[in-house]
């Protein structure tokens, strides 16, 4: 992953994407509201710092972790003179080498976890990281959502919602030739895999569900917002956009 983000210009990736950013900053902000008390926040693949002003003040101590040293350095210039503020290259993996247990209240995790080589083990390290009750907010690729599926049936695939299996996505020709997975999970897989490892589900979201060039193309991004705001919860429920969010809770 460090070696991709080191050489690919990702902060020009959001250049046009007011929307999607925005539609993950509601979700974001809608989860730290159901958060009573935070002293400690990691957001793990933080990158260039994104998300960062979203959680800034709702915490003690910012953790911004990333295996890319160039994102790091971006996010080190723009939050370096924040004494409250700490930056780590690392993997999602050796996390555990260099945080104590049971240390961090909040872990965050958002465009992510379609990356990593082994995801299970994304979920034992946050259990592990995490202080008693502590709680995640995980984004994911969303194998259900409804382009996709609709493109399946298309191809003659019908069994396509009932195969449980993470999705392989072979994308644009940049994408093609990283080592990176791309990879988009069922969600019902995703949240059994929580819960078996000690996490309750308290809340999730569908996001970026109106991520539309038709769309973008003739309504004003405060107005897709306003909509965006609206469905997050409901179309949840049917797991029909493109990115889902969860709100999970570390069980004692």
């Amino acid at each position: 992953m460090a070696a991709h983000y080191d050489t690919y210009d990702y902060p020009t990736y959001w250049i046009g994407r007011e929307y999607e950013h925005e539609a993950e900053v509601v979700a974001l902000k809608a989860f730290l509201e159901k958060i009573p008390k935070i002293d400690t926040i990691l957001e793990i693949g933080a990158g260039f710092g994104r998300l960062t002003p979203s959680y800034l003040f709702r915490a003690r101590k910012i953790i911004l972790s990333d295996p890319s040293s160039r994102l790091l350095a971006i996010a080190r210039d723009t939050f370096g003179e924040r004494k409250n503020v700490k930056f780590i290259q690392s993997s999602a993996e050796n996390l555990p080498r260099m945080l104590s247990k049971e240390s961090v209240d909040l872990i965050i995790l958002v465009r992510v976890f379609h990356h990593l080589k082994d995801p299970n083990n994304f979920f034992d390290v946050s259990f592990r990281l995490l202080k008693k009750n502590g709680y995640l907010i995980l984004e994911f690729a969303n194998k259900e959502h409804l382009k996709a599926t609709f493109k399946e049936f298309l191809r003659g695939n019908v069994t396509f919602p009932l195969d449980i299996f993470p999705k392989h996505v072979e994308g644009s020709r940049r994408r093609k030739k990283s080592s990176l997975p791309f990879l988009n999970f069922h969600p019902d897989i995703v949240k059994h895999e929580l819960t078996e490892r000690g996490f309750e589900i308290k809340e999730g979201r569908s996001v970026s569900n109106i991520r539309s060039t038709f769309f973008k193309k003739f309504l004003a991004s405060d107005t897709l917002i306003v909509i965006e705001r609206a469905l997050q919860v409901p179309l949840y429920l049917i797991s029909f956009g493109p990115s889902i969010f969860l709100l999970a809770q570390k069980k004692e």
